[in-house]
């Protein structure tokens, strides 16, 4: 499973306009920037037998509109997505489960240059390793 699988996957929920791995080109508003999360789970590691499921930490980023209540309610609206989704495959992969690492959509203030409000969403992946 990639990071382009998981923003693939993502565009299911229909919340914004524009999405992203990387890094979000041109920063336009209503972007959802998919990232590598930089507190990663550990590796599996199965003893005696070959581990049945994998990790992936994932870092969402909120790039919105110059409204804060609009921001947030975005990024509220993804959250609670993510918290009661069932039933998940991204791509051809299984989920097993998505933990939510934050109580909340985290409010990391505007962008620099435009004003534009910011959310972050981080989550661990549990899925089927093939």
């Amino acid at each position: 499973m990639t990071f382009a699988d998981i923003r693939d996957w993502l565009k299911e929920f229909d919340i914004a306009e524009h999405y992203y791995t990387g890094r979000i080109d041109s920063k336009q508003d209503k972007s959802l920037g998919v990232y590598t999360l930089k507190r990663s789970a550990p590796p599996v590691t199965a003893i005696g037998a070959a581990s049945t499921y994998d990790i992936a930490g994932v870092s969402l980023l909120l790039h919105w509109n110059n409204n804060a209540s609009e921001t947030e309610a975005a990024a509220r609206s993804l959250y609670e997505s993510l918290r009661t989704v069932k039933d998940v495959s991204v791509g051809n992969t299984q989920v097993y489960l998505i933990e939510l690492l934050v109580p909340e959509p985290i409010d990391v203030g505007t962008e620099e240059l435009s004003g534009v409000y910011e959310r972050v969403i981080e989550f661990n992946l549990y899925y089927e390793r093939k």
